[in-house]
């Protein structure tokens, strides 16, 4: 399977070609959405192109420019400067979208109506919530969003990135880097272990003789023989992958003395990512739409269980089999777009379908994927079938692969922002 710009947009074009919309005689039907990302931005753009005009689209979302988290580790490796990566609102506004830059506070169920920072109480008919990911409270001892200057998470691109990377630069020679990995599920990308190879290709670059420790609470992850061959071909005696086993789950920090304790054994360290155990965007809570961490949803359509206007999107949903990956935001926001405007204004609903791929890079032109498709089922969003890289492939097979990703990097980006 490969994927490249026009293939991409070709697909999205496909998706969107619909039935004219049928406008409500008593005015315009609103759809308020929170959150600017793959999802929130998707659902908004699709919304307010099919509908041309039938539907009053409000994108909330605080931050004036987007910077995917994908891609945002080839951004640490020093493969792409931080503009390659950030994205501004104008194209959404430009296709009709009002995009409205504050925070949603608060969600009133009953009166339909969405609460800002700035004072505003915006009413809707529809709502769809995007709000990526928060973290959870006490996850790893040691660590709260207070201690993210000093050691980040750089799991919401953008300052936080920059940030890395400025630490990652000022290390000792010969100095630590350690990553404090999340427990499953968790948002990817950014892939903490592409994130490893990206710090390593850098290191490897500019301070060959620092090492590199990952504590995990898992005793696995997704694409260990492609990352861990590609760590012993390119990073040889640089990276310590210490796994539940030994005791990666057993950690704490101290970001004043910056050092990290696994399993009973300080270290002193010179940068520390940690990245914590996650949920859904803070949002979705105060919406009454969670059930534990998550918001579980109806795969059909991307409505919440708890409230049928209400609908969840990427990786704050709870929907089953598919990844929290910006692929499969996307993949939620153009079926929730087609059900939310077939709602609003009569136009044809099409069968759920959904897909995704998560590619990472190791090297220069050394590049992985996995990817598969989804249906809709009563219970969850199934997998229907997938595919994953094989270690030993050849060197043309790999570059291949990475070129695809950067291809596919080009259609979203388009596909989201307009």
């Amino acid at each position: 399977m490969t994927l490249n710009r026009r293939a991409f947009l070709g697909a999205a074009a496909a998706a969107a070609s619909l039935s004219a919309p049928m406008v409500k005689a008593m005015g315009k039907p609103r759809v308020v959405v929170v959150g600017g990302g793959a999802g929130g931005a998707t659902a908004a753009r699709y919304i307010a192109k099919d509908s041309k005009g039938a539907i009053d689209v409000t994108l909330i979302e605080p931050t004036r420019k987007y910077y995917t988290c994908f891609f945002s580790n080839l951004y640490l490796g020093g493969f792409k400067e931080i503009e390659d990566i950030g994205h501004s609102y104008g194209g959404l506004a430009a296709g009709g979208v009002n995009v409205v830059h504050d925070w949603a506070v608060g969600v009133d169920r009953d009166a339909k109506t969405v609460s800002l920072a700035g004072g505003a109480t915006l009413p809707y008919d529809k709502l769809i919530l995007s709000p990526g990911i928060d973290f959870v409270e006490g996850a790893v001892d040691g660590w709260d969003v207070t201690a993210q200057n000093k050691m980040p998470h750089a799991y919401k691109a953008g300052s936080q990135s920059e940030l890395l990377k400025a630490q990652l630069a000022a290390m000792p020679e010969g100095g630590v880097f350690a990553m404090v990995a999340p427990p499953n599920p968790y948002r990817c990308p950014p892939g903490p272990y592409e994130r490893v190879s990206m710090v390593a290709h850098y290191l490897k670059q500019n301070n060959p003789t620092a090492k590199i420790i990952v504590a995990d609470p898992k005793p696995k992850f997704s694409k260990m023989s492609l990352f861990q061959e590609g760590w012993a071909n390119h990073y040889e005696g640089m990276v310590d992958w210490i796994g539940e086993d030994f005791g990666g789950g057993e950690v704490s920090v101290d970001p004043n003395a910056m050092t990290v304790t696994i399993d009973g054994e300080e270290t002193k360290v010179d940068v520390c990512n940690v990245i914590p155990a996650m949920k859904a965007g803070r949002i979705a809570e105060l919406a009454g739409v969670t059930d534990g961490n998550w918001a579980p949803v109806n795969a059909a359509d991307m409505s919440t269980k708890a409230n049928s206007d209400i609908y969840v999107l990427g990786d704050a949903s709870q929907q089953g089999d598919m990844p929290k990956s910006g692929f499969s935001a996307n993949s939620q926001a153009k079926v929730c777009a087609n059900a939310v405007r077939g709602a609003l204004t009569g136009s044809k609903v099409f069968p759920a379908k959904f897909s995704n791929t998560c590619w990472s890079l190791i090297a220069p032109n050394d590049g992985v994927k996995v990817g598969a498709t989804y249906e809709a089922t009563p219970e969850k969003i199934a997998k229907i079938d997938g595919f994953i890289s094989q270690t030993g492939e050849t060197s043309d097979v790999r570059k291949a692969t990475y070129m695809e990703s950067e291809g596919w990097y080009t259609g979203i980006t388009a596909d989201m922002m307009g």
